[in-house]
């Protein structure tokens, strides 16, 4: 009992601004790559996405004018990867919660899904605006 009473009195300390340090740095850099690993290795979804980052990050090098070009353009490809994690983390607990089929989790699911869409889309509007720029069509 007290010794749970002093982790929770640590946990509250190191959630502080300035508390925790690199430690804490450290472990939520390998809880991203945890999370990295676990999505590039079972979702297919993340794994498309990952492979035209991989694609379009050296390419982005070729399209972008100027830093702010390719700010907008690698930009909107963590986004994509940003919100399509977030929604596999969705879609997951959903399932754990209820695992059978359900009418308010199809809902969620399908409000991730079209947050991911809006994602995709502001990604094409930027590439396709930096390449026509590139070509000199606009």
């Amino acid at each position: 009992m007290q010794r749970d009473i002093k982790r929770n009195q640590r946990n509250k300390q190191s959630a502080l601004p300035g508390k925790g340090g690199f430690a804490r740095l450290s472990a939520a850099f390998r809880n991203t790559l945890g999370g990295l690993r676990e999505g590039i290795s079972t979702e297919a979804a993340i794994k498309q996405e990952v492979a035209i980052a991989a694609i379009a990050l050296p390419l982005s090098f070729f399209v972008a004018e100027n830093v702010w070009v390719w700010a907008a353009l690698i930009g909107s490809l963590c986004l994509v990867l940003a919100v399509e994690f977030l929604n596999t983390a969705i879609e997951r607990l959903c399932d754990h919660l209820h695992p059978g089929e359900h009418e308010a989790i199809r809902i969620t699911k399908d409000f991730g899904s079209a947050g991911v869409f809006f994602a995709l889309l502001l990604a094409g509007i930027v590439w396709c605006a930096a390449l026509l720029r590139t070509l000199g069509m606009i």
